[in-house]
């Protein structure tokens, strides 16, 4: 349970915000749902279906961003600044 607990910390701000998209996203399934079949049982199953699966899909998605930007700042860290133009003429 420990390493749960330490996932959880690590990642505490974008699993929130995984949360607040989700229950977001149920709402806006949930009346689309609605809109299109016109049976609330339907409806309901629907919209808890498809966005649990998005949200699992969003928390991969915003790791993989965080993990590309870090890795964006890194390389620029490591840039020889002698990489660039040279200039000519002096």
């Amino acid at each position: 349970m420990s390493l749960i607990r330490r996932v959880a910390r690590q990642n505490q701000t974008m699993l929130m915000k995984t949360g607040s998209y989700y229950l977001i996203h149920i709402c806006v399934a949930a009346l689309v749902a609605y809109a299109v079949t016109g049976n609330l049982w339907a409806s309901l199953t629907l919209s808890l279906l498809e966005p649990t699966v998005q949200a699992v899909a969003f928390f991969f998605h915003e790791k993989a961003w965080d993990r590309a930007g870090r890795r964006a700042v890194r390389q620029n860290a490591t840039a020889s600044p002698s990489s660039g133009p040279a200039i000519q003429g002096a």
